[in-house]
């Protein structure tokens, strides 16, 4: 389980195989000027030094998930000043692991587990599985199912999975059953899986804009009446 306890004070060191993209020009439409769901985007070292003032008082988002950690030893560049910036300025906060099938899966608890502390956390973490780094199916989802439950085991609550639309159809169907879903589908259409299951969030854009943020921002709503209570991290 995670430790707690070990959370970080604000004023010292935190200031924070192949995908086939599902994408259409979507950089005109503004879906949370359009509709009442309610709306976060995700932040990574990608978006560079973001201006989380700016980004709370000129959006309507409500959440962020930030990238904390890559397969056995990387950790996001931006992570810690991130989850501190975006905490200060009033957004719930998550964090994600981009999940690497090939590398040891206590490996990757571990480093983890060394960022998304629960004390910081708003959020149930969330699992980013874009890749199968070329193993089979079958051993594909052997390596993940044993990675989700030590997830599981660690923070006490199964964590959001996410992944795109064309790679659950492809690799996922009726495997990971009983996890939430945030799925990406860059078209105006909402998605829809092939085994038509439940999708909790929906990642609607790769190449959203906001204020307080130079380049695209990935952003993703919730489905029909799906809320953020679902997704609080529970203490």
């Amino acid at each position: 389980m995670v430790k707690k306890g070990s959370k970080r004070h604000l004023k010292t060191k935190r200031v924070i195989g192949y995908v086939p993209l599902e994408i259409a020009d979507t950089s005109s439409v503004l879906c949370e000027d359009t509709c009442s769901h309610v709306h976060g985007i995700d932040m990574s070292h990608y978006q560079g030094d973001v201006f989380w003032e700016t980004v709370s008082n000129n959006t309507p988002m409500a959440y962020v998930y930030l990238k904390a950690t890559e397969g056995g030893d990387r950790i996001d560049e931006k992570f810690e000043r991130n989850i501190v910036m975006a905490h200060v300025h009033g957004l719930k906060v998550g964090s994600y692991h981009f999940y690497r099938p090939k590398t040891d899966q206590r490996l990757q608890l571990k480093n983890f587990i060394s960022q998304c502390i629960p004390e910081e956390q708003d959020l149930i973490p969330m699992i980013d599985i874009e890749t199968t780094n070329g193993l089979p199916t079958e051993d594909f989802c052997d390596s993940l199912l044993t990675f989700l439950e030590l997830v599981e085991e660690a923070y006490q609550q199964k964590p959001l999975l996410y992944t795109f639309r064309n790679f659950y159809n492809r690799h996922l169907q009726g495997k990971i059953d009983g996890y939430k879903l945030m799925i990406a589908m860059y078209t105006p259409e909402e998605p829809v899986l092939a085994d038509e299951r439940d999708i909790t969030m929906w990642q609607y854009t790769g190449k959203g804009r906001i204020m307080g943020v130079n380049g695209y921002v990935d952003k993703s709503r919730f489905m029909g009446d799906h809320t953020l209570r679902e997704l609080r991290f529970k203490h």
